[in-house]
């Protein structure tokens, strides 16, 4: 954990409202992967920051983010703003610049795991694999941004990959826990979650895993 980090998560704490966390079951303790909902900005910052296990939590972290040459095109095209509004030609020539600056020592710093979207995308389940090894949980976010403040219906399901990964590498049969944000009324709640059957193959039951993901956040 990186020392910027640190103190950001630390001023988080102190200057931003505290936030309770309602489980529909009891937790077991196991290396898990909880799926929240995206709530904008404030969703990752609210996991990192308030979540009840996020000092043993490890996000999914976009990796073009963490670059500052490939931040700008990445900004312009995650509806940042609302496209055609009277202020994008300013906003266009301005915030990428300052995400470009800002975000990547930030996210350099955070006990994450980069995803790639290339051939490198083996590093992004190997880091995953070895945090689950050590007892850590992950958190991936799977809402897919459709446009200004809104999202596709359905959920992205590659990272279902993990789960067969996790069990041939270290015998775990993967849950995945739905995770609800409400940021305004400053509440975590954490549906039932699905797990993983290693008797049936992924194909066979990605739905199954994506509808109970999907219910829950």
């Amino acid at each position: 954990m990186g020392k910027l980090y640190t103190v950001l998560r630390g001023t988080c704490r102190v200057v931003m409202p505290k936030m309770r966390a309602e489980w529909a079951v009891p937790f077991d303790g196991k290396p898990s992967v909880f799926c929240p909902n995206h709530a904008g900005a404030f969703g990752p910052i609210d996991m990192c920051v308030f979540f009840p296990l996020s000092d043993h939590c490890h996000p999914w972290l976009n990796a073009a983010v963490m670059d500052p040459k490939l931040v700008p095109a990445y900004v312009r095209q995650d509806y940042w703003w609302r496209p055609g509004c009277r202020l994008e030609p300013l906003y266009n020539a301005t915030l990428p610049y300052l995400a470009a600056a800002v975000l990547p020592p930030i996210l350099r710093s955070v006990p994450g795991v980069p995803v790639y979207h290339d051939m490198q995308v083996i590093k992004t389940f190997r880091k995953s694999i070895e945090y689950l090894r050590q007892g850590e949980h992950l958190i991936i976010f799977p809402q897919q941004p459709s446009g200004f403040q809104s999202h596709y219906q359905e959920l992205n399901r590659g990272f279902l990959q993990i789960a067969p990964m996790a069990w041939r590498t270290l015998n775990l049969r993967l849950k995945f826990y739905p995770v609800h944000i409400d940021y305004k009324k400053r509440y975590f709640r954490i549906g039932a979650p699905v797990e993983y059957d290693p008797e049936v193959s992924l194909k066979e039951q990605e739905q199954r895993l994506i509808d109970g993901i999907a219910a829950g956040i």
